[in-house]
């Protein structure tokens, strides 16, 4: 989840602010998306340039992909690829409860709640693996924590499995397409865009 960062806390598993819920309309794909957002959450007032960026930048998957929305937020990813591949399954993972509870929400009012699970990081199956992994990086989580939590998820890859990753260039996207090569990854930039990196990961390792 890149710039901008209207909410400091939206990482936070508990934000403190009142919720104050509304509506956002977001475009994905040809076709408008209208989600409920509130205080607290990533980008709560428009969809984040880095968001925008990865849907525009990004074909529409086919066939039945289970897919993993890493920092799910609201669920702007993960429902704009349930309504436009309704074949896939997705796990749209967060860790900022009101976050979880409006992407529920949303799932619920869009018609895809049987194909979208809504989960916390401990609530995904150890052995679950992922044909597609989509997300807009915490980068301001920093560094240490950041590594962290990709090495976490994108071993979760299957064998030809892919991870498209959206990342400002200001914040370190070329650093970190290094990074993940030195760990192991196959990682190419497939597109730039109003100053964000979109990245391409793949496993080249066993294990």
């Amino acid at each position: 989840m890149s710039e901008p960062d209207p909410s400091p806390h939206y990482f936070s598993p508990t934000p403190s602010s009142p919720e104050n819920r509304r509506l956002l309309t977001i475009p994905a794909w040809g076709r408008e998306l209208t989600l409920t957002t509130a205080n607290g959450v990533f980008s709560a007032d428009a969809l984040d340039r880095g968001t925008a960026v990865l849907l525009r930048e990004s074909a529409v998957p086919t066939g039945r992909p289970r897919i993993l929305d890493l920092g799910c937020g609201y669920g702007a990813i993960a429902l704009a690829l349930a309504v436009h591949c309704p074949g896939a399954t997705v796990d749209a993972v967060d860790v900022n409860e009101r976050a979880l509870a409006l992407c529920r929400d949303n799932a619920v009012g869009l018609g895809v709640a049987d194909r979208v699970a809504v989960l916390a990081p401990d609530e995904v199956p150890a052995d679950r693996a992922y044909d597609q992994i989509w997300s807009n990086p915490p980068i301001r989580i920093g560094k240490p924590a950041l590594h962290d939590l990709l090495l976490r998820w994108l071993p979760r890859l299957a064998p030809d499995g892919v991870a498209r990753l959206v990342v400002s260039k200001n914040l370190g996207a070329d650093t970190l397409q290094r990074w993940l090569v030195e760990q192991g990854f196959r990682c190419k930039r497939a597109a730039t865009d109003k100053g964000f990196r979109v990245l391409v990961v793949t496993r080249s390792r066993v294990g």
